[in-house]
């Protein structure tokens, strides 16, 4: 057995905050996705996005200068920071939002259980990963656990989901891959406070035509304090924390491992439906997250030493 030298020490050093930082990203995504219900039936879509995009931007206005120490954004820099945003904010929200609302939970759940293999193709196909065999075990333990935690929640999907309503699931899947995909190119050259500020503001560009639109006929004064509140969250949480913790970890982590932690964000959903939600919890759920645990040790434990 050959002694690892210093370099190759650090470079099989596990990130342990960098994967922290991804499950921690995703756990608060699949948080506001489930209070987000309660948000959705206070106000229009595109309305509750505009607002959310606003009050982020003033929250992260001092994160847009660049750093003393930080290139200047080149032209391809720019063109992928408006793709990150339009994919990733914008029309994920819209596809999900309306895809639940034209047909069912279950629907979402079991298509969102696509997400980590979605990452790994157009990791493969874009960044030029490899898909190592115990990466796509942990694929596949995490595309299970997903899927039997939508089929718990629901003993069937609506009948009469319009195919439309599907079709918005999958391009919302899409859109998440992608933004996994496109982050890791930006974070080799923009930190993660300013990518999150900037695809925040470009959200807010893009949605704000929308939301003025809904904003004319909307009652401001008939949402209660509470709900106030909670979209204070939601704009906090959404547009600053789990963009930063994302591109902070992706920093560090392969794009197709990275992509594993997508299963925390319905499983999260979940979580906050069981507690929140009042809904039940089966012997189902216990075998998902088994699974979704699986996944992801087989996905972070270091590889064997080089002989």
């Amino acid at each position: 057995m050959v002694e690892p030298t210093a370099a190759l020490r650090g470079h099989l050093r596990v990130p342990w905050l960098a994967y922290a930082a991804l499950a921690s990203s995703m756990a608060l995504v699949g948080s506001y996705v489930g209070m987000s219900r309660v948000l959705v039936a206070a106000f229009p879509v595109f309305l509750l996005a505009w607002l959310r995009f606003g009050m982020a931007a003033l929250a992260m206005a001092h994160w847009v200068p660049r750093a003393a120490d930080e290139p200047p954004l080149t032209r391809h820099d720019r063109v992928l920071l408006f793709w990150e945003s339009f994919l990733g904010n914008f029309l994920f929200s819209v596809f999900m939002l309306y895809g639940v609302k034209a047909t069912s939970a279950l629907a979402a759940g079991l298509v969102m259980a696509a997400i980590p293999a979605a990452v790994a193709l157009l990791a493969r196909i874009f960044l030029a990963e490899p898909i190592t065999p115990r990466m796509a075990i942990a694929v596949a333990c995490a595309v299970a656990a997903v899927a039997l935690l939508a089929l718990a929640r629901s003993p069937a999907g609506r009948a009469d989901a319009p195919w439309w309503g599907y079709l918005l699931l999958v391009g919302a899947v899409l859109c998440e891959a992608s933004y996994v995909v496109i982050g890791k190119r930006l974070t080799g050259r923009v930190s993660p406070r300013r990518i999150s500020a900037l695809i925040n503001l470009w959200g807010l560009a893009l949605v704000t035509p929308f939301g003025l639109w809904q904003a004319l006929a909307f009652d401001f004064g008939a949402v209660p304090l509470a709900i106030w509140a909670l979209l204070v969250f939601y704009a906090l949480a959404a547009s600053m924390a789990c963009v930063w913790l994302w591109m902070q970890g992706l920093r560090h982590v392969p794009a197709p491992r990275a992509g594993v932690f997508t299963v925390m964000l319905p499983l999260s959903a979940a979580v906050v439906g069981v507690i929140f939600l009042g809904e039940p919890l089966a012997a189902a759920h216990a075998v998902a997250f088994a699974l979704a645990l699986a996944g992801l040790l087989l996905a972070t434990w270091p590889a064997r030493s080089l002989r």
